[in-house]
């Protein structure tokens, strides 16, 4: 899978054909992550320079490569992608290490956790994240996904700096019962710190704070998981992200299907009933 669009034209997304573009991937977040935003490694990855786990071997690496760049293999941002039928025997999601996932897991839904995404700096910029949703959209159609989910960070372990930001993620899109994760008891941090009606008159300020991830989430129709945790390791606040494909714009999905004649994966079980859901 290789996709480029009219405004990146010596960038592309695919997905990692070689040992050598996931250690290159592994770098880059290694950049982003450690860094950048200050996570804490252990003594083999600061060796290394490189973020690595077990959930690598089991996983896709989308990569964003830019062709006129040496370094790293081109490779400029990353995005793990983990299919429930890939998961090694006795392991469970990455997620479940934070959240009561059980729900999405017994929903029926194909499912596809996202996570360690990460992209350089200077390649946060719209044509290159339209690129990246992009591939995976592609991903999505090629594998009938029906369900994404994963966890999303704000920067830093104080959660008064965030209060209105988690309020208003509370308040305004938190997922509905029959999909809603929940932090786990011992990590659990309540988002519902502020009322609802000291967020309503300011919403489009917090939504404007929020981080650059979870707004682009939230903009594709995601909710959000109850409860959110601090994970000191990774220097952040999490929350989970809830996102059933069939609500991903049509700027994705549809633009793939016009181009390569793909399928929508709409037709699911799962699909059907979230839409006459929505619908009643």
């Amino acid at each position: 899978m290789t996709i480029q669009n009219d405004n990146t034209a010596d960038v592309q997304v695919m997905i990692a054909d070689s040992p050598a573009l996931i250690e290159a991937a592994q770098k880059v977040r290694y950049q982003v992550f450690y860094d950048e935003y200050g996570a804490t490694p252990n003594d083999e990855m600061a060796r290394k320079r490189m973020d690595f786990d077990k959930y690598d071997v089991m996983t896709d690496h989308l990569v964003v490569v830019d062709r006129r760049q040496s370094e790293n293999l081109g490779v400029v941002g990353t995005y793990r992608l983990l299919r429930a039928n890939k998961l090694h025997e006795g392991h469970d999601f990455y997620t479940a290490d934070e959240f009561d996932i059980h729900r999405l897991k017994e929903s029926g839904a194909d499912l596809l956790e996202l996570g360690r995404s990460c992209v350089l700096p200077e390649y946060r910029t719209r044509p290159v994240l339209q690129l990246l949703w992009e591939g995976i959209a592609q991903y999505l159609a090629e594998h009938k996904i029906d369900l994404m989910f994963g966890c999303a960070s704000f920067n830093g372990t104080d959660v008064s700096k965030i209060e209105r930001e988690l309020s208003y993620l509370y308040h305004y899109h938190l997922a509905s019962d029959s999909l809603r994760a929940r932090a786990l008891d011992d990590l659990y941090v309540d988002m519902n710190i502020l009322p609802k009606n000291e967020i309503s008159h300011n919403m489009k300020r917090v939504f404007a704070n929020l981080p650059p991830l979870i707004k682009g989430y939230i903009r594709l129709g995601a909710s959000i998981g109850e409860g959110a945790i601090i994970d000191h390791n990774f220097n952040t606040i999490d929350v989970c992200i809830i996102l059933p494909t069939h609500l991903v714009t049509e700027r994705y999905l549809k633009h793939y299907q016009r181009k390569t004649h793909g399928q929508m994966p709409t037709d699911s079980q799962f699909a059907r009933d979230m839409r006459a859901h929505e619908n009643t």
